[in-house]
């Protein structure tokens, strides 16, 4: 459950500072942003361009700027993250933690952090067993921070462990299942459909008419969805997208091929969201060979397709709730409301490609939600920001269905 998390990784003096790479690979492969504040005596183990080159951000290691003399903000720091991560976590830094000894940036931005924050101490074994390191972190402990040591996951008191830094797999699942248990869950027992992607529509067996969607946004959605406890099922067009967790995935190509799988499952589900970019037409005729070049030009002759927002509007009872999704060029208002009004939806979600680096293969999008009481306009952010929009809008409207 960290798509989307904004995590600061603080990296102390420790020799399993090397492990640090591993740590920031997991937590931007499970979707997280990752931004490191590392000790001076950290960079004597790893250094930030390393680190730089993996997070696509500059590393964060003095109060100001060595290139420029910019000051770099740890109360901003500390209002940025959904999390702060100290690994590896030295005694000194510990010991530091629980007195207040703000002489480095790390230990200012832990002092300035509103997130939660996970330790996962790195030291010799008489070091960590040593009555004042215990007593370091029995009082950090009491601050309410979380302690990862191997083996145990993220502990109340963080007493147990033996001093060796844990693994990066068990740091990342500690904070995976943090965010899993401290997630909102006001859709635990509802089932939500959601499509997402492109579809492709079959000219010959090597040629097909479809779009640039990558799916992006709709994926944001099933785990938005999932974090909520919902249960999902994603209809997906050809993506190469990561299933999320929790999340039932249906692979599908053409519009009839969603249509059908939409049209089977929405009758028992809460909500659905059509997120999906489907083709409205389709080749009359689809050659079983590859069309060879004849002439100077081609002529194809399309059919409509089936229309699945229209279709599910058609049957949806009133204790179901519809999202729709309107790309538009041009007067952007005025589609978006017609669509509401055409395809019987509670809400839908207008985007247009006149707001560059949006929609289409990007990872920002810049929306507006329309209801029939009016509308909210949002800025650009990311799409599992914008996921979190819509999903709070969708769960409202189930409550009131409810």
């Amino acid at each position: 459950m960290l798509e989307g998390k904004k995590i600061v990784l603080g990296i102390t003096g420790s020799i399993a500072a090397y492990k640090s790479c591993l740590i920031i690979r997991g937590l931007i492969k499970r979707g997280a942003e990752v931004q490191v504040v590392i000790t001076p005596a950290g960079k004597e183990f790893i250094t930030p361009i390393t680190l730089s080159a993996l997070t696509h951000k500059p590393v964060v290691s003095e109060f100001f700027s060595q290139s420029d003399g910019t000051w770099n903000s740890h109360v901003d720091l500390g209002l940025w993250a959904d999390a702060m991560l100290i690994a590896p976590c030295t005694a000194s830094t510990l010991g530091k933690m629980a007195h207040g000894v703000a002489d480095n940036m790390l230990i200012t931005t832990y002092l300035s952090m509103k997130a939660p924050v996970f330790i996962a101490p790195a030291m010799d074994l008489d070091m960590y067993a040593h009555p004042s390191t215990q007593q370091n972190m029995r009082t950090l402990s009491g601050y309410g921070n979380h302690f990862i040591e191997p083996g145990s996951g993220y502990l109340a008191s963080g007493l147990e462990g033996k001093g060796r830094m844990a693994e990066p797999e068990d740091i990342i699942k500690a904070l995976d299942q943090f965010f899993d248990e401290t997630a909102p869950q006001e859709l635990k027992g509802k089932k939500v459909l959601i499509t997402a992607g492109p579809t492709y529509e079959k000219i010959d067996p090597v040629r097909f008419i479809g779009n640039y969607s990558s799916g992006k946004m709709g994926f944001a959605l099933a785990t938005e969805c999932a974090r909520r406890g919902a249960e999902v099922i994603l209809v997906s067009g050809p993506v190469n997208q990561q299933t999320p967790e929790h999340v039932t995935r249906i692979d599908v190509e053409s519009c009839c091929e969603m249509y059908d799988a939409c049209m089977q499952y929405f009758p028992e589900c809460d909500a659905a969201i059509l997120c999906a970019a489907v083709a409205d037409f389709r080749p009359d005729n689809v050659a079983d060979q590859k069309i060879k070049r004849k002439g100077d030009d081609l002529t194809l002759r399309l059919i409509p397709n089936p229309d699945i927002a229209a279709s599910i509007g058609k049957i949806k009872t009133a204790r179901q709730v519809m999202c729709g999704f309107a790309l538009e060029t041009n007067d952007e208002m005025e589609n978006a409301a017609l669509k509401l009004e055409k395809k019987n939806l509670d809400f839908i979600v207008m985007n247009s490609l006149r707001n560059e680096g949006t929609c289409f293969r990007s990872d920002e999008n810049q929306i507006t939600i329309l209801t029939r009481e009016g509308k909210k306009e949002y800025a650009k952010k990311p799409k599992s920001e914008v996921a979190r929009d819509i999903i709070d809008e969708l769960s409202n409207h189930i409550s009131q269905h409810s």
